[in-house]
């Protein structure tokens, strides 16, 4: 279906930076990032939460290092997880030093915000020791006072120069391994800032809309904003800031990246919002399904329409179909076309397996 022209999207070209064995940028997958909310030294407790963070599919995962406890308990944490972690650090350059040896792969950092240029120079050498690579992460809450008295408030042109005046003290340091986000609350000023940061440099984006809120608001303006972006081809790396599990973020990332066909994980249901003329209940199938489903990670698409007005049609474009019929007979689609028919009672089971069955067939074709 991607080679439907009104489906392709050209990505901006930009250069390839690696969090970890995470390639970030150029014809890089685009990745799905969350953050640990847990006491970063209850080392148990965060681990625990890479650990689900993971089994959601997370690419990248940031942990905040507001002190040196904090930054030292890295190290524990690292040889317990898989993903690469990157270490959010705040105006003290100790705390980047010490977190990249402790392993981070990545550093969160503002260079102008911690301190004179010989304590950056410290901070890019222990990067460069270490093989980390930095994030310039730029917020519309905390740019500079002197671009807030020049600009009046945030804005756009504040954050775009805020991140490219971060970015040439690296350069500077002969740095270059790093992206850069510019975020914002609001969904235009963020988008606005990510189109033009996207226009002034080629340095792989972070996207996000920060403190974008709790679990269902949240979601739907970070899918308006970053999915909007990536509608345009900005975006390498996203995050979705929710107030909510942090599994809930990378779940969230996911459906974004589906629902633009830039990238696939786990089963993709297409489904009706059921009406009268329902053959089964439909909103109840699909959140059963949904919770049977959710341990699968390859790509499967699945139609569950409950009558024949668009059940057919729908199941035409997926792997497999359920559309409701008459007397509680239910027509069964397989690769596209009507196979056979399920009572009630078995539905549901029947389509797990069936879906278990098409994830073995294509992980033996692979």
């Amino acid at each position: 279906m991607s080679a439907r022209p009104y489906r392709v999207i050209q990505r901006r070209p930009s250069r390839q930076i690696h969090v970890g064995a995470v390639p970030v940028g150029g014809d890089a997958p685009i990745t799905v990032q969350s953050m640990t909310n847990t006491l970063t030294t209850d080392v148990k407790a965060t681990v625990a939460q890479i650990r689900a963070l993971e089994e959601a599919g997370a690419d990248i995962v940031r942990v905040s290092c507001p002190d040196q406890e904090s930054a030292l308990a890295l190290k524990d944490i690292i040889r317990q997880v898989r993903v690469p972690i990157v270490a959010d650090i705040h105006f003290h350059y100790r705390r980047a030093i010490e977190a990249a040896e402790s392993g981070a792969a990545c550093l969160r950092i503002n260079p102008g915000n911690i301190g004179s240029d010989d304590r950056v120079r410290e901070v890019v050498r222990a990067a460069k020791d270490h093989g980390c690579s930095m994030r310039i992460g730029v917020n519309a809450g905390s740019l500079e006072k002197e671009l807030l008295d020049r600009y009046g408030e945030p804005c756009p042109e504040a954050m775009v120069e805020s991140a490219l005046r971060h970015a040439r003290i690296l350069e500077d340091n002969d740095f270059f391994n790093f992206k850069i986000s510019v975020k914002a609350s609001d969904v235009f000023l963020a988008v606005a800032a990510y189109q033009g940061l996207a226009e002034a440099c080629d340095y792989p984006l972070h996207l996000g809309v920060t403190e974008a809120g709790g679990l269902r608001g949240g979601t739907v303006k970070s899918a308006i904003g970053i999915g909007s972006l990536l509608w345009a081809g900005i975006g390498d790396t996203i995050r979705v800031s929710l107030s909510a599990d942090p599994v809930e973020e990378v779940k969230a990332g996911f459906e974004i990246l589906k629902a633009l066909d830039l990238r696939h994980r786990g089963v993709r249901i297409v489904s009706c919002p059921s009406c009268a003329r329902q053959g089964f209940d439909v909103v109840k199938t699909v959140e059963t399904l949904e919770k049977r489903l959710a341990h699968i990670a390859t790509p499967v698409t699945l139609s569950i329409i409950g009558c024949v007005v668009n059940g057919p049609g729908e199941a035409r474009e997926t792997d497999l179909g359920l559309t409701g019929g008459g007397g509680g007979a239910h027509m069964v689609y397989v690769a596209g076309q009507p196979d056979h028919k399920i009572d009630n009672d078995a539905m549901v089971e029947h389509i797990v397996t069936l879906v278990e069955r098409k994830v073995a067939e294509i992980e033996a074709g692979r």
